[in-house]
């Protein structure tokens, strides 16, 4: 089975192609521009290095969140245009769990972390069991203290969130705690690819977004004060 995989969930944009549980070809940029501006050339060539046409691809896979609101729906959007235009089904990966496979295996807990600004990240908590990722704490909002007192063993860290929270992390765990190293720290088209082979494929008009908190321009407007006319 041919699998294209795209994570646009957060600052870096990545693209890759799976083909018989091998990665067949992977490209990643952190530079700035807009997805919207970087996916589909990643898309062409990706495909073109792995010497596969779009139509070609057995199933197309994105990570569906948390994250990036405009991110999501751009990578969610293209993957939908994709499926269609190919007749094809889609799978929906949670960023978490796909940024748990860039550490896998490992006998740690495996807890991604997502930069959510307001002092908190996007988080959840994972073992890699019998050659298996299982969930052992559902995908959340919440602060880093909060997070890190939940946790009973030794854990590594992956994820955007590593860089702004390590200090932090390691006052709070001392050495319970490690981090995934730069290369295998942030998303991964690749990873995406390896998550979705746990999911069930759905139909494009399927494919939804996860979002763990509102977002800003909806948080902003429901804390302004309620306007009185004078009289």
């Amino acid at each position: 089975m041919n699998i294209l995989g795209l994570d646009t969930s957060a600052v870096t944009a990545s693209a890759a192609v799976m083909r018989g549980g091998v990665i067949a070809g992977q490209v990643s940029f952190t530079n700035g521009l807009t997805h919207s501006q970087t996916l589909m050339p990643m898309v062409d060539y990706v495909l073109e290095g792995a010497g596969l046409a779009v139509s070609d691809i057995d199933l197309f896979a994105v990570s569906s969140g948390p994250g990036s609101f405009t991110g999501l729906r751009i990578g969610v959007g293209t993957v939908k245009g994709l499926a269609y235009a190919c007749g094809r089904s889609c799978a929906g990966v949670s960023t978490l769990k796909a940024l748990a496979h860039n550490i896998a295996p490992t006998d740690r807990l495996i807890v991604p972390i997502m930069d959510a600004r307001r002092g908190q990240v996007y988080t959840a908590v994972y073992r890699y069991d019998n050659e298996k990722i299982t969930e052992v704490l559902a995908p959340a909002a919440m602060d880093v203290e909060r997070l890190c007192a939940g946790l009973d063993g030794k854990a590594v860290f992956v994820g955007d969130g590593v860089d702004p929270y390590t200090e932090k992390i390691r006052n709070l765990m001392g050495v319970r705690a490690e981090f995934a190293p730069p290369q295998l720290r942030l998303q991964s088209g690749a990873s995406v690819c390896a998550a979705a082979l746990d999911e069930t494929p759905v139909p494009p008009e399927e494919l939804g977004v996860i979002y763990l908190r509102k977002p800003q321009a909806e948080r902003e407007r429901e804390e302004k004060p309620e306007r009185t006319e004078s009289i």
